[in-house]
């Protein structure tokens, strides 16, 4: 397999793991994600998704030998391919669980796209980051709706456009990155203290607050979508139990539960 999954303690670790290539795209390595991803999303044992890439680099983008493949390909089968690859783009950002991206070294082209549909990100000192397509003579189309969503159209021209890679605290600026961290020994002991932080909330409720922050902006009643959305969670099991635990000044069982 290209991914290893690890599981501890409601937290689902998903490595990419084909370091001899810095992780890069193919076949096997998008059917990979999007079956862990599909069923890490059903699986209610699961509380919090860390995305990770091992060794140097994070994810390079595409791989060399499947971009091969595609140069000699007619459109309608890089039409199906392209496809297939915003499926997987579109199954990460929606994922009901919260998914937190590790990434050292190089996230470059589809593994920037990664990291945007990540919601919340966290970088070494060597992460580097750029959308390097219209290098290729090409355009990053499959993951530009994630990126725009993510740092903004003026910023996404400017990437986009010229290709130029950039660090950590540039990306951190732009908000794309959420947590810095000063050496890659800390960068596990950053991506703990995220998890730690989202193990707090209610699982229901990490769920409507992605949610939330996926689509609020494009609700066109916002009144009745948001009020319909926090009556629900009120009169739910966790929302029950998460106002009456603060009530009675105790721990919720979802805390207890770990």
């Amino acid at each position: 397999m290209s991914i290893s999954v690890e599981r501890s303690d409601g937290v689902a670790t998903v490595t990419l793991c084909r370091p001899e290539v810095h992780n890069a795209f193919n076949g096997e390595l998008i059917a990979d994600l999007k079956r862990e991803f599909k069923s890490l999303g059903a699986d209610d044992t699961v509380r919090v998704i860390v995305l990770a890439g091992a060794g140097r680099s994070f994810c390079a983008g595409a791989d060399l030998g499947w971009m091969r493949g595609m140069v000699e390909q007619d459109e309608a089968t890089n039409r199906k391919g392209a496809l297939n690859l915003a499926g997987m783009y579109a199954l990460l950002d929606a994922c009901p669980k919260p998914v937190v991206g590790r990434v050292q070294g190089a996230a470059i082209g589809g593994g920037c796209g990664l990291v945007a549909v990540c919601d919340i990100v966290v970088a070494a000192p060597r992460a580097r980051f750029g959308l390097s397509e219209v290098r290729l003579g090409l355009a990053p189309a499959v993951i530009a709706p994630f990126v725009v969503r993510k740092i903004g159209t003026s910023w996404a021209r400017n990437l986009f456009l010229t290709g130029e890679r950039i660090g950590p605290e540039r990306a951190f600026e732009l908000g794309l990155v959420h947590r810095l961290v000063a050496s890659e020994d800390a960068l596990d002991a950053a991506v703990s203290d995220v998890v730690s932080a989202l193990l707090r909330g209610g699982p229901v409720a990490l769920g409507a607050c992605k949610i939330l922050a996926r689509q609020a902006d494009q609700w066109t009643e916002p009144s009745e979508r948001t009020a319909s959305m926090i009556a629900s969670l009120r009169v739910g099991a966790e929302g029950q139990e998460g106002m009456r635990a603060f009530l009675e000044k105790r721990t919720p069982s979802w805390l207890e539960e770990l």
